[in-house]
């Protein structure tokens, strides 16, 4: 358990395998798609849609090589149609639900966001994350330091991070234990895969 009584993580339930690389993960940090009716293959990054779910690692690589490789067809034994540019979509969706999540985390207090009022929130402690904006200024950013235990996300854009708190823009943000913090490092830790890389340079959107 982690601080506030908050669950580290959910490494602990059910596992799949993802078809394109054969890692074993927690279902809930990999993304599910199902195959619709038309026989097309869609995005259920929310874990819900109806059908056998088929699971790959939320990395760009990962969905491109399954999309190419026809290892959905593999996997679904049976034709399919797969979306163009998948990955774009799938990050799109990932996206969403974290600005989505953060946004109402704010609403219910468990979020803040401008620099004085997160240096003010991390200087009292009891934070699950810092969050920045990955077109931020970095010296902006040093400023501020992720404290031990907390979870750093610096992949979403100042756009991004605005839309979740009713700004044209927002640079830095950050979360406290409780409430939907846990649920938005989750999520966050899967757009990370399709937006960070392996060298830890944030991509720009879409690349």
């Amino acid at each position: 358990m982690g601080r506030g009584g908050q669950p580290k993580d959910r490494a602990d339930g059910p596992e799949r395998k993802c078809i394109a690389t054969g890692e074993v993960r927690p279902k809930a940090s990999l993304v599910r798609f199902v195959v619709g009716p038309d026989g097309a293959v869609v995005p259920d990054v929310a874990g819900k849609l109806p059908g056998r779910g088929i699971y790959v690692i939320p990395d760009r690589t990962a969905i491109d090589r399954a999309a190419k490789k026809g290892l959905f067809a593999r996997a679904a034994r049976q034709q399919v149609t797969v979306p163009e540019d998948l990955a774009a979509m799938v990050e799109d969706l990932i996206a969403r639900r974290v600005i989505n999540l953060v946004s109402l985390a704010r609403k219910g207090g468990g979020a803040v966001a401008g620099y004085e009022k997160v240096k003010d929130r991390l200087n009292r402690g009891d934070v699950r994350a810092l969050l920045q904006a990955s077109d931020g200024s970095e010296r902006g950013k040093s400023g501020l330091s992720t404290p031990e235990g907390a979870t750093y996300i610096g992949w979403l854009t100042s756009d991004e991070l605005g839309q979740a708190f009713s700004r044209q823009t927002t640079i830095h943000a950050v979360l406290g234990y409780g409430g939907l913090a846990q649920r938005v490092v989750e999520e966050a830790a899967r757009l990370k895969g399709l937006r960070v890389s392996d060298g830890g340079t944030a991509r720009r959107k879409g690349k």
